[in-house]
């Protein structure tokens, strides 16, 4: 048999009667043979807990330190679940990334995977042992904790994978991906299979099934990620999916995120340096701009605006007042970003129609639009989110 590298999210490890539920599941897929590395993330609500903590200290944690920290919650699941099997009478070790090697690049909170040591994993693997990772850190070249941002252990697990050339299995509490969050449309319907762009963009837009820098990394180097329930055969497998397949419906699914914020900045010249010089010292900080608009030039003088996460917004206008006066920046925060995704889109007309036509007759308001040529994003007021949800999806039957 193979190495199989399995994730398990907060949910599934949250208590000590779930540790130990996983713990059976683990053995049981060690049984049939396989060699087993599994990913953990922090227990619950560690990480918010820990946030919540340092906030107490400050309202700025340096974020080296938070970091430090936040690599606590995984370290804890991850030994608790090896002590869990190693009670149940089978050999298991805990690591953490400094143990096995998992190199980072890039800025505290926001680090990405460079690359990782395999042969501690293979060591113990060759000894027959169960390897239990603390997901969601490694170790940048100053020897300093990062962690990867909200969901990295997913992108942990799939660049372990990779390095071990094993499968890559993710459990969570849902039983698969949906083409729209249950929460928000009951009638979703569960997909069996989608293509990488499609769960990428979709995840980069809001959906909160997988880590987006995880479905990348199995997409470059075509890796098979599932996700399911642990104690499930049902589930949803991301891959590249046939053209047949791929053309069959031109909307896959609707993501959509609150976390968003719009910034104006207003009365600025229409100057094309100025314009890049402002979006490459937001880049360089590794804040993602996602909706860009630009009003048409009056006496050479322009409005530009754009939307970010809101977690990075303090750090934003603390850049942008350096190009503009603080009473030309201002900001709308009560916005939803709602995006339709489908590669089928590029083989499909008249999707976008569709989709303004019923914003049109439900009375939502546009406020801003982007498109790439498998999605459509729009930004609408957080109030009409529900309702537009359930507007699309049952337009484009999902």
């Amino acid at each position: 048999m193979g190495v199989v590298v399995q994730k398990y999210g907060g949910s599934s490890v949250g208590t000590v009667e779930k540790i130990k539920q996983v713990a059976k599941t683990i053995i049981s897929r060690k049984d049939q043979g396989d060699s087993v590395v599994v990913v953990v993330s922090a227990m619950g609500d560690t990480t918010d807990d820990l946030i919540g903590l340092a906030k107490q200290i400050t309202n700025s944690p340096d974020k080296r330190e938070l970091d430090v920290l936040l690599s606590t919650g995984e370290m804890i699941s991850c030994s608790l679940l090896a002590m869990a099997i190693k009670d149940l009478g089978y050999d298991a070790i805990s690591y953490t990334a400094y143990q096995i090697g998992i190199k980072t690049i890039g800025p505290y909170g926001k680090s990405l995977i460079d690359n990782i040591d395999g042969e501690k994993l293979r060591e113990s693997l060759i000894e027959g042992k169960i390897v239990i990772v603390a997901g969601f850190q490694g170790i940048n070249e100053e020897g300093d904790i990062t962690t990867l941002g909200r969901g990295g252990s997913d992108t942990s697990a799939v660049a372990i994978a990779l390095r071990l050339g094993g499968i890559c299995e993710i459990y969570t509490d849902v039983d698969g991906i949906y083409s729209v969050d249950p929460r928000q449309y009951k009638a979703a319907k569960r997909l069996s299979e989608i293509d990488y762009e499609e769960m990428l963009e979709l995840s980069s837009l809001g959906a909160q099934v997988m880590h987006s820098r995880s479905v990348e990394l199995g997409q470059k180097y075509r890796i098979p990620i599932y996700v399911g329930l642990s104690n499930s055969s049902i589930g949803t497998v991301i891959r590249e999916v046939t053209k047949m397949n791929m053309e069959s419906k031109p909307v896959t699914g609707i993501a959509t995120s609150d976390d968003d914020v719009a910034i104006n900045i207003q009365n600025i010249p229409n100057d094309i340096n100025l314009i890049s010089n402002i979006f490459e010292k937001i880049a360089s900080k590794r804040i993602n701009v996602d909706m860009i608009s630009q009003t048409t030039p009056i006496n050479n003088m322009i409005n530009i605006s754009f939307t970010i996460p809101k977690v990075d917004l303090k750090e934003c206008i603390d850049l942008l007042l350096e190009f503009a006066d603080k009473d030309k920046i201002s900001l709308d925060e009560d916005i939803t970003k709602f995006s339709i995704v489908g590669i089928g889109m590029k083989s499909t007309s008249g999707v976008a129609g569709s989709m303004f036509k019923i914003f049109a007759e439900s009375n939502i308001q546009i406020k801003m639009i982007t498109t790439s040529e498998i999605r459509i994003t729009c930004a609408i007021r957080r109030e009409d989110k529900l309702k537009a949800v359930e507007a699309i999806a049952k337009k484009f039957n999902l």
